[in-house]
């Protein structure tokens, strides 16, 4: 679909390559396997192909999040920032990580693949990583033989290199994001029952060993950081992401591949222009009519073809067959012109995902204060049982906690007894359990760190059912060629969260600092009303719920042939 022009009456592969191919013996998704050949279901995919995937999530994932759980606390004590600007800083740089998927996931799905896409940002996290590392030796370089690479004083290079390294991490690390999820989810053949079964679970255990690598950065490395110093936590961390994209490499014969499909943003331009174009002419009443590839496969690379659904009915337009092109039928056809019906159906799933993508925004800026508010509040609290300091960084640990917890729980416990009620081969549907993950509430914090355990508990529990069931909603529901873009679009939402929080956050001073109050969230909390801003914050999660029930009960689900 990247080119002007397709044939009416060509399909991508003829019968007798299809039939061949679609056997018990090969995948019938498409996928290829490392030397472009049709993937064989006995010696590729399945659990042994993505579970490379998942043990190199963790790696990455573990090195990730050892930067951004303690991140505030090297921006205050090392940078030596206030809280409002290291709080502002920390949700920017999340925002950042989680909108860098949009790109990556746009060069994967329309000209590089998701593997060749893993490999070169993870490359770049790898830079990224030895900046920071770099960052933190700068005092001790600036003072030694090698102080010619500190080209101004200390403290303004520790500030350019960290900040360089920090957003080439952010690039590095959210690019291959998507595609390493997508990727993994891939190894599951669609038409096959079994394994498309398997595949929920897939996102499950996903997020559950990722979660193991958070807890080993929230507890470990961030006791390395805060006690042994930053040079052994980066370092630590750069090795874990070495370590994780050798496995990935070395896994690269049992993958299963699909084919990038062409630009998705072409594709939808060409259907808004056709629609534009036909916007005066009769739209049939008949979807049969409308046109469509012929044969089994679809005109898209990479993609199965999308049954026409009711509702946004102007977009329908961009397939109406004119007279004029019926007596060219054998012609090339020019795609702003007219476009098949899974193109169309293509468009609205998008326009359909967006009130959901929308209404989960403001869980993710709940999330994004575990690593602003949450650690600065814990900061200035009683971090000691007995003789042992808890690093404040550390306590997000319990959120991971609930979440290693609540996921066996839900997989052998949950979906069986869901499955009983529902029928449903994976108990409840995504948007089901996305909303169930929106019912939490926010507790305040007077005195002892420990205080702080339910608030994170109660988010972890939100995180099983929201945030897995979010990147399951966007995985199944996309169309087969947009995979990893819609991914990326469930990783935007966690950076509008991150955005949003950051304006929120820097609106609190500005309504509640005045006539000599230092306001909610000044530089030493016990002189705020952090209670106050917890209390906002739940009332505004209230409403948000609300919008997303009214959005979910609403939404029409993709039907794919």
């Amino acid at each position: 679909m990247d080119s002007k022009y397709h044939q009416f009456d060509k399909p991508l592969l003829d019968d007798e390559n299809s039939s061949s191919v679609n056997t018990l013996e090969y995948t019938g998704d498409g996928s290829i396997c490392i030397r472009g050949h049709p993937a064989l279901r006995k010696h590729t995919g399945n659990w042994k192909a993505c579970s490379l995937a998942i043990v190199y999530s963790f790696c990455t994932y573990l090195a990730f999040s050892s930067i951004a759980k303690n991140l505030v606390s090297y921006l205050t004590k090392v940078l030596h920032e206030t809280n409002v600007a290291a709080a502002r800083d920390v949700a920017t740089w999340q925002g950042t990580s989680y909108l860098a998927p949009l790109a990556g996931a746009f060069l994967a799905d329309s000209y590089l693949g998701k593997y060749r896409t893993v490999l070169i940002f993870c490359m770049i996290f790898i830079i990224g990583m030895l900046m920071l590392l770099l960052s933190a030796a700068a005092p001790l370089i600036s003072t030694g033989p090698l102080s010619w690479i500190i080209w101004t004083d200390p403290a303004s290079s520790q500030h350019i290199i960290f900040f360089i390294g920090l957003y080439l991490v952010a690039l590095g690390y959210g690019a291959q994001c998507p595609c390493i999820a997508s990727f993994g989810a891939d190894q599951f053949d669609d038409t096959d029952e079994g394994e498309r079964t398997k595949k929920s679970s897939f996102f499950n255990w996903s997020y559950f060993i990722t979660n193991g690598g958070s807890l080993i950065s929230g507890t470990i490395i961030v006791w390395v950081q805060d006690h042994k110093g930053w040079m052994w936590g980066f370092t630590i961390s750069a090795l874990f992401v070495s370590l994780g994209i050798g496995i990935f490499i070395f896994g690269s014969t049992v993958y299963r591949f699909q084919k990038p499909g062409g630009s998705p943003l072409a594709r939808v331009c060409q259907v808004v222009a056709a629609a534009i174009h036909k916007r005066d002419k009769y739209l049939p009443c008949d979807s049969s009519v409308l046109y469509e590839f012929p044969g089994q496969s679809s005109a898209i690379e990479g993609s199965r073809k999308l049954e026409h659904t009711s509702g946004l009915e102007f977009f329908d337009r961009a397939a109406i067959v004119t007279p004029t092109e019926c007596e060219f039928a054998g012609a090339p056809l020019n795609t702003w012109k007219i476009c098949t019906v899974t193109q169309v159906e293509e468009l609205k799933i998008l326009i359909r995902m967006f009130p959901i993508w929308a209404t989960m925004i403001f869980f993710a800026t709940v999330l994004e204060h575990m690593f602003s508010t949450f650690v600065e509040q814990g900061m200035v609290m009683e971090k000691h049982i007995g003789s042992f300091e808890i690093p404040a960084a550390s306590f997000q640990s319990i959120d991971v906690i609930a979440v290693l917890i609540l996921v066996p729980v839900y997989e052998r416990v949950l979906v069986p007894v869901f499955r009983k009620f529902t029928g449903k081969a994976n108990g409840i549907t995504p948007l089901q359990r996305m909303g169930i993950g929106l019912v939490h509430q926010k507790v305040t914090v007077p005195m002892s760190i420990l205080w702080q355990g339910p608030q994170y508990f109660l988010i972890g529990a939100g995180e099983v059912f929201s945030n897995i069931g979010l990147t399951e909603f966007f995985y199944e529901e996309s169309p087969d060629a947009m995979r990893s873009l819609c991914l990326a679009f469930s990783l935007a939402n966690i950076s509008a969260g991150n955005y949003l929080s950051s304006f929120i956050v820097s609106l609190v001073p500005v309504f509640t600092a005045r006539e000599g109050s230092p306001g909610w969230i000044p530089d030493n909390l016990n002189e705020g009303h952090l209670d106050r801003f917890y209390w906002m914050m739940a009332g505004l999660c209230l409403l948000n719920m609300l919008a997303f029930v009214f959005c979910a009960k609403r939404y029409k689900c993709k039907k794919a042939s």
